[in-house]
């Protein structure tokens, strides 16, 4: 089998920014993305082993039955390479296991988003939360450094505080959008009864979620306001909007009062898990109100591109036996002083225009599946052609082999 090495020139790395679309639907306490609802498998209710809305890392234990044939696990051996899991403390590997262990963890790992709310106030999230709304002071100082883009990121101004305003956050896992959102593409919209009661747009690109659409009554409260704000590259949306988008008072849930619509209220039930400063959710409390949001990624997939050459007088010869000519006896000529392989007479392939005599004889093969061989010589990587390409001695080919990581 020839081998040739790939030189410098027939190597190329570049990096491809994509942008894919997102879209997260929220409905009585149900999250769905990409629109996906739940996939019933053959033994397991639910294919991906995640809630719908959820995405699962790795996509282990798809559609595998924990009763009958148990999860798949990872796992770990304690020894001198001092590996460890991150779920496991240091004081509890050094203590907790001898050399020789096995340690495990569990799949499927998951991630959804999430919304988090607070009433007017600096109370706690849950007791006993080490400090007043943790999570929305923890995004202190980078809402502060993004004031240039817009006020509405101050953290403290006339605009409002957000250590005691009514707001909510909406966190977003990076595994939904890659290295950041797209400036300018998230899209919000608020639906009673499946009528659009208001819809947010980042129209200027600066963060400013602006109400641009939505009923008679919910323009007239906050028409071309802005309802809150988009960390990018964080991933979080905090909305502080307290404006009226109708005026029926609603059961929003987590042990709250009626309260009419507004834009604190988007999201309920992202991710079926969001917490109230005043308890957890009541699931299915608010079968009249959906939302959707829609937003677009950022994904740097790097991409390697190589050019295999095949030059001319180069490859034309194969191991394949279709490459001779058939009926030849392949045994070898032994004797008392030699032991001799067979001279196997290649069939000719070669165009000719009379069935007799054949055209001249050429060495012809043809190209099919191209390897890829590390330093030390294994295969890392087979490339298929749709047809196999014929390969005479007089012509040279130079095939582009293209790989995603």
């Amino acid at each position: 089998m020839p081998l040739k090495k790939f030189t410098s020139n027939d190597i190329f790395y570049n990096t491809i920014k994509t942008y894919p679309t997102i879209q997260i639907d929220v409905y009585d306490s149900k999250t769905y993305y990409q629109n996906v609802s739940t996939i019933s498998g053959a033994f397991t209710s639910s294919t991906p082993n995640a809630p719908t809305g959820y995405i699962s890392l790795y996509e282990m234990n798809v559609d595998r039955n924990e009763a009958q044939t148990g999860l798949i696990y990872p796992f770990i051996v304690k020894n001198g390479t001092l590996s460890n899991f991150k779920t496991i403390s240091t004081s509890e590997f050094v203590g907790g296991f001898q050399y020789g262990d096995t340690l495990t963890g569990s799949y499927p790992l998951l991630a959804s988003i999430s919304r988090e709310y607070w009433q007017l106030g600096a109370g706690t999230l849950i007791a006993p939360a080490p400090h007043p709304r943790a999570h929305v002071r923890a995004l202190q100082n980078i809402l502060n450094y993004n004031i240039f883009s817009s006020q509405h990121y101050a953290f403290s101004s006339s605009l409002g505080d957000k250590a005691t305003q009514e707001l909510s956050l909406i966190s977003i896992p990076s595994i939904f959008y890659g290295s950041s959102i797209q400036k300018g593409t998230v899209d919000l919209k608020f639906y009673i009864s499946g009528t659009l009661i208001g819809r947010l747009q980042d129209i200027t690109q600066n963060g400013e979620l602006i109400q641009t659409d939505g009923t008679a009554y919910a323009q007239s409260q906050g028409s071309a306001s802005c309802a809150g704000v988009v960390l990018y590259g964080q991933g979080f949306i905090i909305l502080t909007g307290s404006w009226d988008l109708e005026p029926t008072a609603r059961n929003y849930g987590g042990g709250l009062p009626l309260m009419n619509s507004s834009w604190i209220n988007f999201g309920t039930g992202l991710g079926g898990h969001e917490s109230y400063s005043g308890g957890a959710i009541d699931s299915g409390q608010i079968p009249s109100a959906s939302f959707m949001m829609n937003f677009n990624g950022t994904q740097n997939v790097p991409t390697v591109t190589m050019f295999a050459h095949a030059d001319k007088g180069e490859f034309n010869y194969s191991n394949n036996p279709t490459y001779v000519l058939h009926s030849q006896s392949m045994e070898p000529i032994s004797g008392a002083y030699s032991y001799l392989e067979p001279e196997l007479v290649i069939k000719n392939t070669a165009l000719s225009p009379y069935p007799d005599p054949t055209g001249s004889f050429e060495k012809i093969t043809y190209i099919s599946k191209i390897g890829l061989y590390d330093d030390q010589g294994n295969l890392i990587g087979i490339a298929s052609t749709a047809t196999p390409v014929k390969k005479t001695e007089t012509v040279d080919y130079t095939f582009k082999l293209k790989l995603d990581f």
